[in-house]
């Protein structure tokens, strides 16, 4: 069965999952505020795709991220209201094993939001260590979209052969994939270079949403090998990744300045040049009018020439998602 429901999908979109702790534990009312803010600045600049997760900011599972994200909405009161796009992925969780845990999860998600989801995308696919648990996911996705509770679904962390699969399984339902979610940055280009998912995303006509843009910050120039550095995993991965990226940053900054932009706008708009959604996150206004920033103008074809060779010339790239298939 097939509805016809359309979904539009902004050039740039604005992943809450990357908001960081304020969305993580979001308990704090002032920082709360802070992220309102930051959301009713990106909808009145025309970005208004925002992509969270029902295991984000969760704590102890209970979706405080789509929580959040539906009261900035609520709250929201100026232009392209109408136009705001809600996009989550659903955890393949070892208990939701069934095709109607899908449905129930998605409605749970709606429920948290205060209003339906417009996108809804499978997390992560499970067929290297459980492929029969993922058959019912799938098929609990497409029930999703017949029974009319989402515009359009979509697939995070799939590779070409896994996609291809699940769009002639969906094709047959008269389900069509929309969107294809994965980690793609000019220091993560492996999904499109190596796996060329983008091709096969053209040749069925399914968008490619391009997660982690900055690559954990990385790109936007305000780390050196010298530090300081985040704390955790993600200072240890700094410090192995800056020592081999000065290439890249210093061709990143070159062309930055040339066009009187940050780094990261650079970063950012050669996504989009590469026929990509970047879904960057943002946890302060500051942040936010930067990513805006990136939009507006489009790198010329030699700069993007510059900054793909700079990006092959690396010696290090981003670690890939363990949930990333072939």
């Amino acid at each position: 069965m097939q509805i016809s429901q359309e979904l539009s999908l902004p050039t740039m979109g604005c992943g809450t999952w990357a908001w960081g702790n304020q969305l993580l534990w979001g308990y704090d009312q002032s920082m709360d505020d802070q992220l309102q803010a930051v959301f009713n600045l990106c909808v009145s600049n025309g970005v208004t795709l925002f992509d969270t997760g029902d295991s984000y900011g969760t704590g102890r599972l209970k979706g405080r991220s789509e929580i959040l994200l539906g009261q900035f909405s609520r709250g929201y009161q100026g232009i392209n209201t109408e136009k705001i796009c809600i996009a989550t992925k659903l955890a393949a969780y070892p208990w939701r094993w069934t095709r109607q845990s899908m449905v129930q999860a998605c409605k749970a998600s709606a429920q948290r939001l205060g209003r339906n989801v417009d996108l809804v995308q499978m997390h992560w696919s499970t067929a290297n260590y459980a492929p029969w648990q993922e058959e019912r996911l799938l098929d609990g996705l497409a029930d999703i979209y017949e029974q009319g509770l989402v515009k359009g679904v979509g697939l995070s962390n799939y590779g070409p052969k896994r996609l291809q699969r699940v769009h002639k399984k969906f094709a047959e339902r008269g389900v069509q994939i929309t969107t294809l979610q994965v980690q793609y940055s000019l220091l993560s280009t492996y999904p499109v270079t190596r796996l060329e998912l983008k091709d096969v995303c053209d040749q069925l006509g399914i968008k490619l949403i391009a997660y982690s843009p900055l690559a954990l910050g990385l790109l936007t120039g305000k780390y050196s090998q010298k530090g300081p550095f985040p704390k955790g995993i993600r200072g240890l991965l700094f410090r192995q990744l800056l020592p081999g990226i000065g290439p890249l940053l210093a061709c990143l900054q070159e062309v930055a300045q040339s066009r009187n932009k940050t780094m990261s706008q650079v970063a950012i708009n050669w996504c989009i040049s590469k026929g990509t959604i970047p879904i960057p996150g943002a946890k302060t206004v500051k942040q936010a009018q930067e990513n805006i920033g990136a939009l507006g103008w489009q790198l010329d074809s030699g700069e993007i020439a510059a900054l793909d060779q700079a990006a092959t010339s690396v010696d290090k790239k981003m670690v890939q998602n363990i949930f990333q298939t072939k």
